[in-house]
């Protein structure tokens, strides 16, 4: 999942692979280090695929989407 989203930033970005894994890793970073540690936690697993069924789908339904 977060190569998907590498790409996705790489190519609405117009920016080189590298460019968008740092941008998606600082991103990461700082959710890990500003949500409450059980959203960061989700977030980084899902992103990492190991989101478990719900993925990104679990983490947009705890802000209500």
């Amino acid at each position: 999942m977060q190569e998907d989203l590498i790409n996705q930033v790489a190519s609405r970005a117009g920016i080189s692979q590298e460019q968008a894994q740092q941008a998606v890793n600082t991103v990461l970073e700082y959710a890990q280090q500003n949500l409450p540690a059980p959203l960061g936690e989700q977030l980084a697993n899902a992103l990492q695929g190991g989101g478990g069924q719900g993925g990104l789908g679990q983490i947009g339904g705890m802000f209500g989407g």
